[in-house]
């Protein structure tokens, strides 16, 4: 049973839409406010405690959900040789071993490791018997998404499904372990009934998106014409941390020449156009925008970058969304799509790209990701967004990590944002790196804050991490700081020790056993992320998520690890198109070159002194000071921030020259 993805008119997905709410509708009708108790499970039942997700506990609960509500759940199929999955992921994934490079046919992978088809009939058999509807199975069979009601829900997994406080958010979730009737679950290996990957994101920053409420008509306290490369031009302001009164102002946004000329395939002046010619780069998100071939082909127009025609950019986009409030609407996806698309076509401007949209921000990624794994329709797949931290139930964390074991045995690359608010103490009351960056078989990309000068030559990076302060207007008309430098921290590069997957191989060499405790550490390697001196994009924004309609285009500044991970998509691509070579999953060789003497990757540390750029807003000012990432510390050789260091095309070549 294969997923169905097409390409969409907006009559046809309007027809899609209320044919699928019509069948949603059906699966529940009376809103009743108290569901009723659960009946007892069968004596022959398995239960499934590793699919509880960590929020859902008593001192969160809320609430009960009206019982025809309909929630997403996703039922998870063990693979035949979990084991020699793994085995063989990293065999062919490292260099110096015999298999290097002996990549698997999807054919292969399904024979050798994925369900037997029998036992996914099975479960999608069992789900349509409670009364759900299959919303997707993979030509894999690793996986099912279906959708129910919660009356349903609880009757079909033995649970009373409970409204939950999480992250200012209010999800549904299980209060208890779900159980299977015994004979469907000898094939399964992870139930997810819960809406907590309905906050998957995008890891972008878009500029102003921090600002606080203020009179659009008020004057800041410092104007900050922005700047077209580092310092161009200073404000004054009061005194900071070193004793400087005037600061350099927001960089403006870096256009792709300047980008190519940082990372190595160009000078900027005369673009490279040819880079990654032969290569496919698919990028995932979920929903899609309806001008963005157009856009991107403005934007292309407007910065030296060649057209993108029928055979250049494609889209696979699902007929039907789902969950589109929770999951932040296709507008709130949208500026992620344009930045993932323009920053992969700076740094790899002679590939393919292969857009696949997602249904939604949870079972619709997978979906997504296997309709490129399944038809094996790319080498690399870039991949900004996450889930909070890796709070998502354990055995629902191995489930998505067979998506990432088939990618390795397929060559396939699979590159993830490590995060855009740092450690995620302040979020989760722990520290934690994010998910799926945190997965041992997928390559986690950090963030920095990068400075090139009036010839778009390389003058300095520092890990990703912005706190910043306001300038006020005192009663005598004197500018003060409205508390001390470097102020709160706004945003910042994900990484950290993971809870759940233990430390690779690959990075034993290079990871300080302090830093790691065992535990695989993300992230891998770096780019550019700071929204302070972020990246150009351009599109023509979604005007109402209902019609799709959208207004004019328009170019801004955005910023986040969503940009590290496109760019770093690119230059990998790149790097495979110049050795004529598919790396697939990256990991083992970056490590490999990256402790070579003649490395080319940029080591990066956190600042000697404060750093500060300035950025007005209607009303407001603000003082940036660049380099302080929570309790992540970006140090010489590996770190939590920045891996083992920030890309470059250079580097790029050296991992693809692992053999």
């Amino acid at each position: 049973m294969g997923i169905h993805l097409a390409s969409r008119r907006h009559s046809l997905r309007a027809a899609a839409a209320a044919t699928a709410l019509a069948c949603v509708a059906g699966l529940g009708t009376a809103a009743v406010a108290v569901a009723a108790p659960p009946s007892p499970p069968p004596s022959k039942s398995t239960a499934y405690p590793g699919s509880v997700p960590p929020w859902a506990g008593s001192r969160a609960k809320t609430g009960i959900p009206l019982s025809n509500t309909t929630i997403e759940g996703e039922i998870y199929l063990g693979l035949r040789d979990e084991a020699g999955a793994k085995a063989l992921a990293t065999a062919v994934s490292t260099p110096g071993s015999p298999q290097y490079g002996q990549f698997l046919s999807f054919a292969q992978w399904k024979s050798r490791f994925a369900p037997a088809p029998a036992d996914t009939d099975a479960v999608v058999n069992w789900l349509q018997a409670q009364g759900m509807v299959v919303t997707g199975v993979p030509d894999s069979g690793q996986y099912v998404v279906f959708r129910g009601t919660v009356s349903q829900f609880n009757n079909a997994f033995q649970v009373s499904e409970q409204t939950y406080s999480f992250e200012g958010q209010s999800l549904i979730g299980p209060d208890r372990a779900p159980t299977l009737p015994g004979d469907i679950a000898a094939s399964v290996s992870a139930v997810s009934i819960d809406q907590g990957r309905m906050l998957t994101r995008p890891d972008n920053v878009v500029d102003g998106g921090d600002a606080q409420p203020a009179a659009k008509t008020a004057p800041p306290p410092v104007a900050t014409p922005c700047s077209e490369y580092w310092d161009q031009k200073e404000v004054a302001v009061p005194p900071t941390e070193t004793g400087a009164t005037s600061v350099p102002t927001v960089l403006c946004g870096y256009t792709p020449g300047q980008i190519q000329a940082a990372y190595g395939l160009g000078n900027g002046v005369a673009m490279n156009t040819t880079a990654g010619t032969g290569q496919t780069v698919a990028i995932i998100d979920a929903y899609a925008a309806p001008t963005m071939a157009q856009d991107a082909n403005q934007y292309a127009s407007l910065h030296g970058l060649p057209a993108l025609t029928s055979t250049s950019y494609r889209e696979l986009l699902p007929p039907v969304y789902y969950d589109q409030a929770l999951c932040g609407q296709p507008s709130g996806w949208q500026g992620e799509e344009a930045l993932d698309v323009e920053a992969v076509h700076s740094t790899a401007p002679g590939a393919n790209i292969l857009y696949v949209g997602g249904s939604n921000c949870g079972g619709g990624l997978d979906l997504a990701m296997s309709k490129v794994l399944d038809g094996q329709l790319a080498t690399v797949v870039s991949n900004s967004y996450g889930y909070v931290g890796e709070a998502v139930p354990s055995d629902v964390l191995l489930g998505e990590q067979n998506n990432h074991l088939q990618a390795a045995a397929e060559g396939i690359g699979l590159y993830f944002s490590s995060g855009d608010s740092g450690d995620e103490k302040a979020a989760l009351g722990y520290t934690s790196p994010d998910f799926p960056a945190s997965s041992p078989f997928v390559t986690s990309v950090g963030g920095t804050s990068l400075a090139l000068g009036a010839s778009n030559n390389y003058l300095w990076e520092t890990a990703w991490g912005t706190t910043r302060q306001a300038i006020v207007t005192q009663s005598d008309g004197s500018l003060a700081y409205a508390g001390p430098l470097p102020g709160v921290f706004q945003y910042g590069a994900g990484g950290g020790r993971s809870a759940a997957f233990d430390q690779p191989a690959y990075q034993a060499a290079l990871v300080p056993a302090a830093l790691a405790g065992g535990k695989r550490v993300s992230p891998d390697v770096s780019a550019l992320a700071d929204v302070w001196t972020g990246f150009k994009i351009g599109y023509s924004p979604i005007t109402n998520d209902h019609s799709l309609n959208s207004g004019s285009y328009s170019e801004l500044r955005i910023g986040g690890t969503s940009l590290a991970c496109p760019l770093t998509a690119g230059l990998m691509a790149s790097a495979q198109a110049a050795a004529s070579k598919r790396i697939g999953f990256a990991n083992p060789a970056v490590y490999q070159a990256a402790a070579a003497p003649t490395a080319a990757m940029r080591d990066v540390t956190s600042p000697a002194h404060a750093i500060n750029l300035a950025r007005a807003y209607p009303g407001q000012t603000y003082v940036a000071t660049l380099g302080l990432d929570t309790s992540l510390v970006a140090t010489s050789g590996y770190d939590d921030v920045t891996g083992v260091g920030s890309m470059t095309e250079a580097f790029a070549q050296q991992v693809a020259a692992q053999h």
